[in-house]
C-alpha cells in the first residue's frame, strides 16, 4: 500500500545524497598515477577470481531523460575503432597481472553495447578468452537496448554463451515514451526477450523509472502488469534524477510536466507492492527479483553485493573497469577511466592504462564502506561485528547520532545493532550518509534520495 506522505518523509526524501554503488563515491575521487593502479593489479591474488566491466558510450538513439555519459553513433566506424581500442586495453590489463585470471562475471554496460557490429561484439570477446579463464558459473552480462536489438545481434549473443541480458523498458505509456524520446512499444519489447530466450539467454533484467514526465501511478502499474506478463527474472526500479546542469539533453524534458515529491514517492510505492503482488522479492533498495534467481538467494543469505551496477551476486574483491569513463576497483582502492574517448583511445595506444583519478582505500575508508554497503543490501547492520572484523574499538560505533532517525521511526538501534524499518530502508541513502566521512564536506551535486 501507499504509506501516507508528511512534511518529515517529504524532507527526508529530497536530501540530495550519493548512491552508494561505491564508498568513497566517485565525486571524492581525485587524480591517481597510473603506475598506482598498475602496482595494484600486480599485487592481486591469482588464486581469486575478478569480475570483468565493459563500457561503451555510444547508443544509436538519445533518449532525454538519461544522466549517462554517452556519444550518439550515426557512423559504424567510431564504433569498430572502439572496439579495437577496448581489445588492446583488455591485452594491456592482462599483461599487468601476476599471472591468468579467472573471472566470475563479465558485464558489458552502456551507452549501448549490442549498438555495436556483432563481428566486433566477437572479436573483443575473443580477446577476453584469449587472457582470461572463467568459472564455471560465470555470469556473462550484456545490456541492450530492444529499439535497436537486430536479430543477427541476438543470435550472436546467444552463440557467445551470454547467461543475462537487461533492458531499459522505463515506461510503457505512450505519451510518457514520447516525453522521453524513447518509443518502445510492449510487442517490441517481448520480441527482444523472447528472442533471445530462444537464442539461450536465460535470465532478463528491466530497468523501470519513476518520476518521469507525464507519469502517474496509473500509467506505472499498467506498465508494471505487462512486464509481469514477460517475467524477466529481476527488475530495477530508479527514480528520475533530473540533473539538467549536468545531462544537457535533460533540457529537453518540460519540467512543469514532471511529477512532485509526494507523487514521485507514491508512484515508487506503488510500483513496489504490484512487482511484489506479481511474485518478485523486494531487495535493498530498488532491484525485485523472482524468489528463485541468485539475487533474492543472496539477499537470503547476506551475501548481496552493490558496485557500479547496482545490486549484484558478484563478491569479487577486484573489478577490472575497461572502456572510456569506466570505473574499476581493487582490494587497494578505486580508480577511473578516461571519459573522454579520444584521449582514453591515445592513452592505450601509447601503452598506458588511460587512468583519470582513483582513490586509495585508506584509514576508516574500508570499514566505513562495508557499514554502508551493509545498510544498502541488507537493510540492517551490526556495527560491533563490524568493528572487530577491522580491528576498530567498539566505542568507534558510539560517534553517530542516530537517534533523529530513531524518533522519526526510520529505524531501531539495539546497542550496536541497526535495523531499518520500511520507511528506513526506502530512505536508506539518507541513512547511509551519517556514516560517509566525505559527505559534509563534498561540494558534489547528489541526486535526490527517492
Amino acid at each position: 500500500g501507499v504509506r501516507p506522505m508528511n512534511d518529515t518523509l517529504v524532507a527526508y526524501m529530497t536530501r540530495a545524497v550519493p548512491r552508494y554503488t561505491s564508498y568513497p563515491p566517485v565525486p571524492h575521487f581525485a587524480g591517481i598515477e597510473a603506475s598506482t593502479y598498475d602496482r595494484w593489479l600486480n599485487a592481486l591474488d591469482p588464486g581469486e577470481p575478478v569480475s570483468l566491466y565493459l563500457h561503451v558510450p555510444f547508443c544509436r538513439q538519445l533518449c532525454w531523460y538519461c544522466g549517462c555519459n554517452m556519444k550518439l553513433a550515426s557512423r559504424d566506424a567510431p564504433l569498430r575503432e572502439y572496439a579495437r581500442t577496448l581489445m588492446n586495453e583488455v591485452t594491456l590489463l592482462a599483461e599487468r597481472m601476476p599471472a591468468r585470471m579467472t573471472l566470475s562475471h563479465l558485464h558489458w554496460g552502456g551507452g549501448t553495447p549490442t549498438a555495436l557490429a556483432p563481428n566486433d561484439l566477437e572479436a573483443v570477446m575473443a580477446v577476453v578468452h584469449s587472457r582470461f579463464d572463467f568459472t564455471p558459473d560465470a555470469e556473462i552480462a550484456i545490456e541492450s537496448d530492444p529499439r535497436t536489438l537486430s536479430d543477427s545481434m541476438i543470435e550472436r549473443v546467444g552463440a557467445l554463451g551470454f547467461t543475462r541480458a537487461s533492458f531499459g523498458v522505463q515506461e510503457f505509456d505512450p505519451k510518457v515514451q514520447r516525453a522521453i524520446n524513447r518509443i518502445q512499444p510492449p510487442d517490441m519489447v517481448a520480441r527482444a526477450v523472447d528472442g533471445l530466450r530462444d537464442a539461450g539467454v536465460a535470465a532478463i533484467n528491466f530497468d523501470l523509472i519513476y518520476g518521469l514526465p507525464h507519469q502517474t501511478i496509473d500509467t506505472l502499474t499498467d506498465t508494471v502488469a505487462t512486464c509481469a506478463t514477460m517475467r524477466p527474472d529481476r527488475l530495477a526500479l530508479f527514480g528520475y534524477a533530473h540533473v539538467p546542469w549536468m545531462a544537457k539533453k535533460q533540457r529537453l524534458i518540460q519540467e512543469a510536466a514532471l511529477p512532485g515529491m509526494a507523487e514521485r514517492a507514491a508512484q515508487a510505492d506503488a510500483a513496489a507492492s504490484a512487482l511484489i503482488a506479481a511474485g518478485y522479492k523486494a531487495i535493498g533498495l530498488d532491484h525485485f527479483a523472482l524468489p528463485e534467481d541468485d539475487l533474492s538467494k543472496a539477499a537470503e543469505a547476506g551475501t548481496l553485493a552493490r558496485n557500479f551496477q547496482g545490486y549484484t551476486t558478484d563478491t569479487a574483491r577486484t573489478l577490472l573497469g575497461v572502456g572510456a569513463s569506466s570505473i574499476g576497483r581493487t582490494p587497494q582502492g578505486y580508480v577511473q577511466n578516461t571519459t573522454e574517448t579520444g584521449a582514453w583511445a591515445r592513452a592505450i595506444e601509447g601503452g598506458a592504462l588511460p587512468i583519470a583519478k582513483g582513490h586509495a582505500i585508506s584509514g576508516e575508508d574500508a570499514l566505513r564502506g562495508q557499514i554502508i554497503e551493509r545498510l544498502m543490501c541488507d537493510g540492517r547492520v551490526d556495527l560491533g561485528d563490524l568493528c572487530a572484523q577491522h580491528g576498530v574499538a567498539p566505542e568507534w560505533a558510539e560517534q553517530f547520532d542516530l537517534s533523529a532517525y530513531e524518533r522519526d521511526g526510520l529505524l531501531h538501534r539495539n546497542g550496536a545493532r541497526l535495523d531499518l524499518t520500511d520507511t528506513g530502508r526506502m530512505l536508506v541513502r539518507v541513512i547511509a550518509s551519517e556514516f560517509d566521512a566525505y559527505f559534509s564536506t563534498g561540494k558534489a551535486r547528489h541526486s535526490v534520495a527517492v
